[in-house]
């Protein structure tokens, strides 16, 4: 990242007063602090007036307005106030007399460290420190040193140097990320721990090469780079150059500098690829992501990166942050005519304005979010580092020095964003606090408000952080981590469980099963009771009977003119411990209106894992008309039963719950389908179930087993036995009805019959049987 030293606001001219006792102080000679160094004006510049720039011994970079500037420029430590007021008036072409110079002196000047003392001594000076700034720098070398080392690097921004240096990159990059890929790289790099530590070796020396590229740019252009260092911003370290000598030159001098340290990472990048060409030795090519992840994150322009410093220098306007008070009370309409409002140039206030508008609402969701979800961070951090801890010990232990220093690594990156996470908002609560009371110095009205505004934000923090059951409970791989999860972590409503949702339901696990926690969940298929929203019965029949546990209904009851009701229910349910299956799945459609449509939908799927005497499940659909006119009901059933030797292996499941997911959308899109499509997708379903189970181990039998039929006779054919039944029953036509028909599938059939000993090669699955319900 560039680091240029942070400038204050551009000093206004105070009002040109008569100094008391000016008489007397005509003849005084003021003498610069040492090391104040005057840039000039601002090239390029955003303002409609370009400030002056000047740089102080510390290398804090202060913007002055032209008349303080030509007052400064005129101080040697030889001319009195009377001959500095004679100069400065021939270059501002305005009088400005003695007394007006010692006011700017005195007030302006002096307090800005930019002056020694009437009594000859150094000024204090105090350096501006934001919030968005460096931290704890520690300088590595002092301007001479980084002009000798950077000096043969500014031959790299030749134009016959760049424009090929950036075609190879792009076609690297296009090779690494299109056509080669880093699966390899990276399980080579986390298989061995010193090659992860020389590759996050490698990534930090790059970080300092960065830098690099910023001084040599900045020496290219013809200003002179200053010191470089390290020190930290935010929370992660970081290294910086001093290039504040390129406010000397123009804009495109000034993007280039901003530019360089990326430039350098595709050089970097470039390098590591010729490497690899040499020794294929894939763990290199992770180096060659972190340059490009380096890149993206430099090119940010919401905090102090390259990208900010490139906003920055295109628009000719130094500090953004600075801005930022002045935009916002820009943009009210009853401030739009004042002088302060107008100082930028309006495509560089526009350019402002936009991002200030950008910048301030992701800092505050920003901040907003780090104190919301600190606790389950903290939490989730303090896990790792005690995993981290035991495993650092293990490693030593073992008296494998890599391994322990990776870990090592590990601790210090999990601990990093936990500190300064806790240091931003420190510091922002100590300049927050420091601004009230300042502010409302002598308000007593103001000052109780405010007072108000910190007991409720206190009381906010201590509901978010109170420590509680769940508030710092460690974040688990299998939550989401929405928006929502994070703003309402308590939004459970036990017995209001929805699909989708999240809540709590009780829920009956066999005995003698370990129960399921929030570290280690389980997998198990909840029965939601779905509220009766049904209209009164009118029709000449008695009402389905309600399903029991482990039957699946779709119900569609549709007594509204020129209506379109859907029903749908899909379920997957597990038949183990040598329970019986007597699952029935069911579709009843029934219409008592005119021009209407109504269909209900039923797909469930049994899997029976290991031993089951039972096997007699049931399809069923019916579709009834009632009195109707001109309209369309339809009700399809599909089931489809298979069996397993044993429970699946982790990879089946998981190939399982991704189709279950694939089958759950497409439960929530049947609207204006037809029938025979519908019918159709679900099939397709069928055959790629039946496809996971026939892939998993448990479907492979013993040598020379053989199934049985429920009535003990050996069965002609093996493997992981299926019964797919599906049941259509349309009922068109004004005034018809039809009787629920079930369609069951029962023992004695090989696919109801259980399988302890499945052939080495399935058979083919059977045909799907149809049994569609008459309709007078």
């Amino acid at each position: 990242m560039t680091v240029t030293p942070d400038s204050p606001p551009a000093q206004g001219e105070q009002p040109l007063r008569a100094a008391t006792g000016a008489l007397d102080r005509a003849a005084e000679t003021p003498v610069r602090a040492q090391g104040v160094e005057l840039i000039g004006s601002m090239r390029g510049s955003g303002y409609r007036e370009p400030p002056s720039l000047v740089r102080r011994a510390d290398g804090q970079t202060l913007q002055l307005t032209p008349l303080l500037y030509a007052v400064l420029d005129e101080i040697d430590g030889h001319r009195d106030v009377n001959a500095i007021a004679g100069l400065v008036s021939s270059r501002v072409g305005r009088l400005v007399r003695p007394e007006d110079v010692l006011s700017l002196v005195d007030s302006s000047l002096r307090p800005l460290g930019l002056l020694a003392r009437a009594d000859g001594s150094e000024p204090e000076v105090k350096r501006s420190s934001p919030l968005l700034g460096l931290r704890l720098r520690k300088e590595i070398t002092n301007p001479d040193v980084t002009r000798r080392l950077t000096a043969p690097f500014a031959r790299l921004f030749h134009p016959l140097v760049v424009v090929p240096v950036l075609c190879v990159f792009v076609a690297a990059c296009w090779w690494l990320l299109m056509v080669h890929g880093l699966a390899a790289a990276t399980y080579h790099a986390f298989q061995d721990p010193g090659v992860l530590l020389l590759i996050v070796a490698v990534t930090i020396l790059s970080a300092g090469f960065h830098e690099f590229g910023h001084a040599a740019a900045a020496r290219y252009g013809g200003a002179i780079p200053g010191r470089m260092g390290a020190g930290f911003y935010l929370f992660w370290p970081a290294f910086f150059t001093d290039v504040t000598d390129s406010y000397r030159l123009g804009r495109a001098g000034r993007v280039r500098t901003d530019l360089g340290g990326l430039y350098f990472n595709a050089i970097v990048a470039v390098v590591i690829v010729g490497v690899w060409w040499v020794t294929r030795w894939d763990a290199l090519l992770l180096v060659v992501l972190t340059q490009l992840l380096q890149m993206v994150h430099q090119l940010l322009p919401t905090v102090r990166f390259d990208g900010y410093h490139v906003l920055a220098d295109l628009t000719g306007v130094p500090d953004l942050f600075q801005r930022i008070k002045p935009t916002l009370l820009g943009l009210l309409p009853w401030r739009w005519g004042r002088p302060e409002s107008r100082t930028l140039k309006p495509w560089a206030r526009a350019i402002v304005c936009v991002w200030v508008l950008v910048v301030i609402p992701m800092l505050l969701f920003s901040l907003v979010m780090m104190v919301l979800t600190l606790p389950r961070v903290v939490g989730t951090a303090a896990t790792a580092l005690a995993e981290r801890a035991q495993a650092l010990a293990a490693e030593f232990g073992r008296g494998d020095v890599a391994a322990g220093a990776a870990q090592i690594a590990l601790i210090a990156a999990t601990a990093l964003p936990i500190l300064g996470t806790l240091y931003i908002l420190a510091r922002l609560s100590k300049s927050g606090l420091t601004a009230l009371w300042v502010g409302t110095r002598g308000r007593p009205v103001r000052r109780g408000l405010a007072a108000a505004l910190v007991v409720a934000m206190l009381g906010g923090l201590a509901f978010a952080w109170w420590p509680s059951g769940q508030t710092y409970r460690p974040i688990q791989p299998y939550e989401r981590g929405t928006l929502s999860d994070i703003i309402a972590p308590a939004s459970y409503e036990p017995g209001h469980l929805s699909p989708g949702s999240t809540g709590a339901v009780n829920t009956v696990w066999p005995a003698g099963v370990s129960r399921p926690t929030a570290d280690h969940p389980q997998l198990a298929t909840v029965l939601i009771p779905r509220d009766d929203r049904s209209p009164s019965w009118v029709f000449p029949f008695n009402k389905p009977p309600a399903p029991r546990p482990g039957d699946n209904q779709a119900l569609a009851v549709n007594t509204t003119n020129g209506s379109t009701l859907y029903d749908v229910a899909f379920a997957l349910v597990w038949v183990t411990g040598g329970q019986s299956a007597l699952n029935t799945n069911s579709a009843y459609a029934f219409a008592h209106c005119s021009g209407c449509t109504t269909v209900a939908v039923a797909f469930q799927v049994v899997l029976i894992v290991g031993q089951s005497d039972v096997v007699v499940p049931q399809n069923i659909a019916a579709a009834a008309n009632y009195g109707c006119v001109d309209c369309v009901t339809a009700a399809l059933a599909e089931q489809l039963v298979l069996t397993v030797g044993s429970e699946p292996d982790a990879s089946t499941l998981e190939k399982l719950t991704e189709l279950w997911a694939q089958v759950q959308a497409f439960s929530k899109n049947l609207g204006g389908l037809a029938l025979a499509d519908i019918q159709a997708k679900l099939l397709d379903f069928e055959q790629q179930l039946k496809a996971i189970i026939e892939q998993d181990p448990s479907a492979v039998p013993a040598p020379g087993g053989s199934p049985t039929t429920g009535e003990g006779t050996p069965a002609p054919t093996t493997g992981p036995l299926t019964t797919p039944t599906s049941t259509p029953a349309p009922a068109t036509g004004p005034g018809s009805t039809a009787e629920p028909a079930p369609a069951p599938s029962t023992a004695p059939s090989p696919g109801a019959s259980p399988s302890t000993e499945p052939a080495p090669t399935p058979p083919a699955a059977p045909a799907p049987t149809s049994t569609p319900v008459p309709t007078p």
